[in-house]
């Protein structure tokens, strides 16, 4: 406990990172409030929640905080500003002109962003002119029929503005804060709901008698345990070792060394289970939202065997799908090449790049296979009897998200506190984030 007050006073003590926090929670603050304004033409007395509860629709609220369900004005949050992301992502991988500006150092990246904020404001109309329609079929009710003439086109408004001023808050918690400012900003909404879900978890179990407080104490701890199992996840890296040649400069002497070339385990991040998501949720999308027909009553039903089946075998699909995409061997090989690097025993070149992508496809499987567990972990804490809003925390995206967001963050801290010589966060080894040597996924 000593240690860790001492560790407190020393990162207060750094001014720059006494800024970044302060920074960071005055923007998070601004973001929250927000998000508990509701929109013009809405009497908030009478919205109604239950239609955002589960699917996709389930995780858009998820990562809004709740403001999603509660028709604010941040409804959509920061949620069409990833999605441009991730298409601009794809694109700089699949289309050779966005390669060629991915290449141009700085001046690209300008660019990139600059055209990922354009396809923000495209996403963000589509979705809002979506979210209008929801609203006038799940809270009609709440409609003040005064301003029904001029609901549409305020709504588009201020929810294109709202994202553009959350993007805004992510950018310069990036650039002035603590970590991923869009990261950040997800993790704040899906901790927002974590008191109300453990509340309303253990009112359940006090209702019911019998035991109910032991019972909430084991789900407790299974959570704990889960978090230290997704913290190895995604950490866990093999490290395959590379020997420099030495060169010899002047009188100073280069390489020689042995170092190792880390790669992740669960490569693709949280993509995959967003994609298995999103697929998951068409046949409910088709039915107009109704979770009783047909396909729907089993793809809208996340503790159903057959959709926890389904869902495991897309994640693990996808999950070498995605690391395909961004994990590139013979980039790689050509990189350690031209730097006069090698693999111990591996000729340099196109048999380095087939040993690398090898040794990758060894690690991606089980990797797949634990992030599919994941993934279906709240579809059996609900079997297991425990409330809809809090089981999605025993895996999933949210916990996905959440943890990998933390660690990052730590991260950043501990390196602020080695870099002035302090000690850091952990008595012995070293926080890592999520950082690989491949392109990162936006979250």
């Amino acid at each position: 406990m000593k240690k860790f007050i001492q560790t407190l006073k020393n990162i207060w003590s750094i001014e720059e990172l006494r800024s970044k926090i302060l920074v960071t929670i005055t923007l998070i603050a601004v973001y929250r409030l927000g998000t508990h304004i509701v929109l013009p033409g809405i009497d908030p007395a009478n919205i109604t929640q239950g239609k955002s509860s589960g699917g996709i629709l389930g995780l858009i609220d998820a990562f809004a905080g709740g403001a999603f369900s509660q028709a604010s004005i941040l409804a959509l949050g920061i949620m069409p500003y990833i999605s441009a992301s991730i298409f601009i992502q794809l694109m700089t991988i699949l289309y050779p002109p966005f390669q060629k500006l991915q290449k141009e150092g700085d001046s690209g990246r300008k660019k990139i962003n600059q055209y990922t904020r354009y396809l923000t404001v495209l996403v963000t109309i589509l979705q809002a002119s979506a979210y209008v329609a929801f609203l006038n079929s799940t809270n009609a009710g709440a409609m003040i029929e005064s301003y029904k003439p001029y609901f549409w086109l305020s709504t588009t408004v201020i929810l294109t503005a709202g994202t553009l001023f959350v993007m805004w808050l992510g950018e310069k918690i990036t650039d002035k804060g603590l970590g991923n400012g869009s990261s950040v900003i997800i993790m704040v909404g899906i901790l927002a709901r974590l008191p109300q879900s453990m509340w309303q978890e253990w009112a359940a179990r006090s209702n019911r008698g019998g035991g109910g407080l032991l019972i909430f104490v084991i789900e407790i701890a299974i959570l704990v345990a889960i978090i230290m199992g997704l913290i190895i996840l995604i950490q866990g890296v093999r490290k395959v070792p590379v020997q420099y040649a030495k060169q010899i400069v002047g009188n100073r002497q280069f390489g020689g060394a042995r170092q190792f070339l880390p790669l992740k385990v669960n490569s693709a991040g949280v993509m995959p289970i967003i994609f298995a998501q999103a697929i998951m949720f068409l046949p409910t999308l088709l039915s107009n939202f109704d979770s009783t027909k047909g396909l729907a009553a089993v793809f809208g039903n996340h503790s159903n065997f057959w959709y926890m089946i389904i869902y495991a075998v897309m994640v693990i699909g996808f999950t070498f799908l995605y690391t395909a995409l961004i994990f590139n061997p013979k980039q790689i090989a050509d990189d350690l090449k031209r730097n006069n690097g090698f693999i111990p025993g591996v000729k340099p070149g196109q048999p380095t790049a087939d040993y690398i992508g090898a040794v990758m496809d060894k690690i991606t499987f089980p990797g797949a296979v634990l992030l599919a567990m994941v993934g279906i972990l709240p579809g059996f804490a609900q079997r297991m009897g425990v409330q809809q809003s809090f089981s999605s925390f025993f895996g999933g995206t949210s916990l996905l998200i959440m943890v990998g967001v933390i660690l990052d963050t730590l991260q950043q801290i501990e390196t602020q506190l080695l870099m002035r010589q302090y000690d850091g966060l952990m008595k012995s080894g070293r926080i890592q984030g999520r950082q690989q040597v491949t392109p990162a996924s936006t979250l």
